[in-house]
């Protein structure tokens, strides 16, 4: 599907229009972009098949930068409520509070400032996602969805269904205090659904319902040449992961806004030289016979002389 953004919608609303990914609201901070990057770039280079799945779009900023990894022939599929009318109470309360803002116009404006065409958008409950995606069909999957315990059990085992078998999944908020029904869900599947974690980070979990041996150790070669984050291995669940830091972590390069602007060049301006390094004035030079005047004659008549040649000059 290929659209032309604009500026604003016909409901009169003004449309955002970055002019980098950064300007994109949301919550993705740099260790996890080089992560998404990582996993991305090594499917692509293996030539691993698959399409790319992301339950939870917000302003579509993570969506925007896997949207960069697209091969031709893949699918990538966002699904969010948006608009939409939550399942529950408890749901459309959780999006009352935190997702006041949230429009599918303005994702779409967002995204097309990056892409000439969208994903394939599912606007609401991600249940229906496992309709509209064919099973082991993604390679990669970003769950960012729902906060409430029930509904992220349900998006973890569908995209266990979705995902190839060396597929990867990102899973957010794994661990953050303002929602455990996403830690008691991501853990359980960890404990008793099959998910073998790779590493984790502040904000996400990366794992795999296949062998996490292969991808974790060409991992932490990965990690062990870079300055910019740390890590280190732990053994959980009878298995090894990986924690990575990166809070000075460098962002791998982003996806250009066609609204990007060039900063205009500002020319240099010259420092004047301090008087203290200015060249001194060339001493002023006298005549031989002003010199000899000056000093083989008395005072009085020298000074005579000169005044003399002065007046002489002014008429000439």
């Amino acid at each position: 599907m290929t659209l032309t953004p604009t500026a604003s919608d016909p409901a009169g609303e003004q449309l955002p229009e970055p002019t980098s990914l950064d300007e994109v609201k949301g919550w993705f901070f740099p260790a996890d972009q080089v992560l998404f990057d990582w996993f991305l770039t090594r499917q692509n280079e293996l030539t691993e098949p698959g399409d790319l799945l992301e339950i939870g779009a917000y302003m579509g900023k993570s969506a925007i930068f896997m949207g960069g990894y697209l091969r031709d022939g893949d699918t990538f599929t966002v699904c969010d409520l948006f608009d939409s009318p939550a399942e529950d109470d408890a749901n459309s309360a959780e999006m009352r509070y935190s997702y006041s803002t949230l429009t599918r116009r303005s994702f779409e404006s967002n995204y097309l400032s990056f892409h000439d065409e969208l994903p394939q958008v599912i606007q609401g409950l991600s249940s229906l996602v496992r309709d509209r995606v064919q099973a082991a069909s993604c390679r990669f999957a970003h769950v960012d969805g729902s906060h409430l315990y029930e509904h992220v059990r349900g998006d973890i085992e569908d995209t266990r269904a979705l995902l190839h078998p060396h597929g990867i999944v990102a899973l957010d908020d794994y661990r953050s205090e303002h929602c455990p029904g996403v830690a008691a869900a991501v853990w359980g599947a960890v404990a008793t659904g099959g998910l073998n974690p790779v590493c984790v980070t502040g904000t996400k979990l990366y794992g795999t319902w296949g062998d996490p041996a292969p991808v974790r150790e060409q991992l932490l070669e990965f990690l062990a040449g870079r300055d910019d984050m740390w890590h280190g291995v732990e053994e959980v669940a009878g298995d090894r992961l990986v924690r990575v830091k990166g809070t000075s972590a460098v962002p791998p390069a982003h996806p250009r806004s066609r609204h990007h602007r060039e900063e205009p060049q500002v020319a240099e301006e010259v420092a004047p030289i301090p008087l203290a390094e200015q060249p001194a004035p060339a001493p002023r030079r006298r005549s031989p016979l002003r010199r000899l005047a000056l000093n083989v004659l008395p005072p009085f008549v020298s000074k005579g002389f000169v005044r003399l040649r002065a007046a002489l000059r002014h008429e000439a």
